[in-house]
């Protein structure tokens, strides 16, 4: 076993176990590792994370990191407030509590009380808030918890006058929101799962039930299944006017198929087809009488909007035409359509009227994102929240008549916001792509190639890397780092274009991207390789554990975190099914080749110098089981030749990185830098 600075790993066990996919045979040494609930596994984590402190809590400005992030997270966060009934609620972090504390006021001037305050959930904070839902008449508020980050939520209902919670309870609900209608509401969830799988079987039949207040969870109504494909995941959204039920159906994380039920139709006894699926990705916006409003792609990469009769679905009329930039989602308020574009991935917000005349666009300066446009159709004002990679949240009130914004609150961070700047800059990808980057950083860099710089990046399942606030990487530009985030194919930046060239077969477009952007920030000098670190989550830890194995000499530092490492075997647990839309899948012969070429897993070849490794997972993520990165990172140490350090970090009572408290968000960061900036070359300033 290689000893890189001193370090001596965990001895792994090597089983002798193989798989043959289609002729060809792949060992897999470490099988043992995805039982997450054996003796033998657990051992295995607690050695693996005594080496991993130990190799931390020598770094010697580890606890001045720490000491700097807990000052800068320490400033009031707000969210944008919305109306519900005669209240206005707002979400607010006081600084270093764990989760934020809902709140509520008569109006925007009055005295806040606490409406919901999760941080009273458990002592250590690990049970979040998840989504929350008013009945129409807002009087009662349902909302999900989740307890140590794992996707399973649990719902509950409350009085809203009084704060009373209702006697009614819902389990194993599991990727679903809750839709009132009437006395009750829609949710989706699957059959009560084994407790020892829980976290890492694959999830099957999804269902959607109608709970009716007061009522207990065994009585509530299946309202649809699909027992013909268990691999399918489906839901109910109610327009606002409670007329019609829209169902959603999908068979992975892109493309969706519709239904619909108007409730107003007593010939209609269930749901009818509204649009078949699933090659498209169309979404009902609101329902305009007896019309509903589509947003589509359907012949349109960068979707448009289409009015919808559903008696007739083929009859659609034109809305909001296809534009040049990519149409990201429609918000509904005052009866109005705001539409949210994306430009060069920064936002660009338009109001439209619902048959499609444009008011204007409203005003948004420089790069940055913009979200929370909507509200209710009685609505004459709502907030929303504009955001940069150098600035924190700024919330505005919006007047829809008159398309007026006025500053609302702005949040303090104690840092001069002036010293910052970030710019926008292209390069050409390996197949003359033209791919841009965001770089981020203190004002007055020089180009002299020896700028430490954090390289970001996603690139899948349609999602856009846009501008974000972050106070940890706020804290690595105050230390003369450059924060780099590169807007990868597969993302959703310039249309379904974009993310195609991206997904399947065409995956390693996304690695070439990414390479070929920390080869432009060689080239231009802003840095080299030995100044280099690259990070991703998820997607993204696959993004870095492919680069880091395709090209080990161009980095340093590798940050793969929650990553799906081991693509033959991804679709057995959980939720991954649902991924082989994106990816592909090793059961079938003709897209097994592509998958085996680039698995970060089954590409660390031994005897090769691999850049100093810190993989950081948790045992409670049931999105991307931990297995993933325990598998990777024992063949990691075992292949790695160099002097470069290879630890893996794994967190307990967190999960895939949803509702993670406040405390532990610290101390990561900390870990994480610290382990980045000794690895780097670099001092605390």
């Amino acid at each position: 076993m290689a000893q890189q600075q001193g370090i001596n790993y965990p001895q792994t066990n090597k089983t002798d176990v193989t798989d043959n996919y289609h002729g060809t045979v792949v060992a897999d040494p470490y099988r043992w590792l995805e039982d997450d609930n054996s003796p033998e596994t657990k051992a295995w984590v607690t050695a693996q994370n005594t080496v991993t402190s130990e190799y931390l809590n020598k770094i010697p400005f580890r606890g001045a990191i720490k000491k700097r992030l807990e000052e800068l997270w320490n400033y009031p966060k707000i969210g944008a407030p919305f109306k519900k009934g005669d209240y206005y609620y707002f979400y607010k972090n006081d600084g270093l509590q764990n989760q934020a504390v809902l709140y509520r006021q008569k109006s925007l001037t009055g005295t806040p009380e606490v409406f919901i305050d999760p941080n009273k959930f458990s002592a250590a904070g690990t049970v979040a808030l998840g989504s929350i839902s008013f009945s129409k008449d807002a009087k009662h508020m349902a909302y999900q918890i989740a307890k140590a980050g794992s996707d399973w939520q649990q719902a509950f209902v409350m009085d809203v006058e009084s704060k009373q919670l209702l006697k009614d309870s819902i389990d194993w609900i599991k990727f679903s929101g809750i839709s009132w209608r009437k006395d009750g509401f829609y949710y989706s969830r699957y059959d009560k799962p084994n407790e020892e799988s829980k976290l890492s079987k694959k999830n099957e039949f999804h269902k959607v039930y109608y709970h009716r207040l007061g009522t207990s969870q065994d009585q509530d109504e299946l309202i649809f299944e699909d027992k013909e494909h268990p691999l399918r995941n489906c839901g109910v959204d109610v327009t606002e006017d409670e007329r019609f039920l829209i169902l959603h159906q999908s068979e992975g994380t892109s493309g969706n198929q519709l239904f619909y039920w108007d409730m107003q139709d007593p010939a209609q006894k269930g749901f009818n087809l509204l649009v078949k699926g699933f090659e498209f990705e169309p979404s009902v916006i609101d329902n305009d009488g007896d019309k509903l409003l589509l947003l589509t792609n359907e012949g349109a990469p960068n979707y448009k909007v289409e009015l919808v009769d559903p008696k007739n679905p083929t009859s659609r009329k034109l809305i909001i035409a296809e534009q040049k930039e990519v149409l990201q989602g429609v918000g509904t308020a005052g009866r109005r359509l705001f539409a949210n574009y994306l430009k060069d991935a920064s936002s660009r917000v338009a109001q439209y009227t619902y048959d499609g005349k444009l008011d204007w666009n409203i005003a948004l300066s420089g790069i940055g994102a913009a979200s929370g446009f909507g509200g209710n159709d009685n609505d004459k004002e709502f907030f929303y929240t504009y955001i940069s990679f150098v600035a924190p949240a700024t919330i505005y009130k919006y007047d829809i008549a008159t398309g007026k914004s006025t500053l609302y609150s702005k949040s303090e961070v104690k840092f001069r916001q002036e010293d910052y700047e970030t710019k926008q800059v292209f390069f050409t990808s390996k197949d003359g792509t033209k791919v841009p980057v965001f770089l981020s950083y203190r004002k007055g860099i020089k180009l002299n190639g020896q700028n430490p710089v954090l390289l970001y990046g996603y690139g899948g399942f349609n999602i856009p890397m846009t501008p974000v606030f972050s106070v940890s990487n706020l804290f690595f530009m105050e230390q003369g780092g450059i924060y780099a985030v590169v807007s990868l194919r597969g993302g959703s930046e310039y249309g379904e274009a974009w993310h195609k060239a991206g997904m399947m077969e065409k995956k390693q477009n996304v690695f070439d991207d990414f390479i070929g952007a920390a080869e432009f920030l060689v080239k231009s000098k802003y840095t080299n390789p030995s100044k280099l670190a690259i990070r991703g989550g998820s997607n993204g830890g696959l993004l870095v554990g492919a680069c880091m194995t395709q090209r080990p000499d161009l980095f340093k530092v590798a940050l793969p975190a929650v990553g799906v490492m081991d693509m033959l075997r991804f679709q057995n647990f959980t939720i991954g099914w649902a991924w082989v839309t994106e990816y592909g899948t090793s059961a079938k012969a003709e897209q097994f080749p592509y998958l085996y070429k680039y698995s970060p897993l089954h590409n660390l070849k031994a005897g090769t110098q691999y850049p100093a490794t810190l993989i950081t997972t948790a045992d409670h993520d049931d999105r991307v089981v931990p297995a993933h990165s325990f598998k990777f990172a024992a063949t990691l140490q075992a292949a790695n030749a160099g002097p470069n350090p290879t630890l893996i970090r794994i967190e307990t009572q967190a999960g895939h990185g949803a509702g993670k408290p406040t405390s532990k968000l610290i101390e990561e960061s900390a870990d994480v830098w610290a382990f980045t900036m000794y690895n780097l070359g670099m001092n605390i300033k």
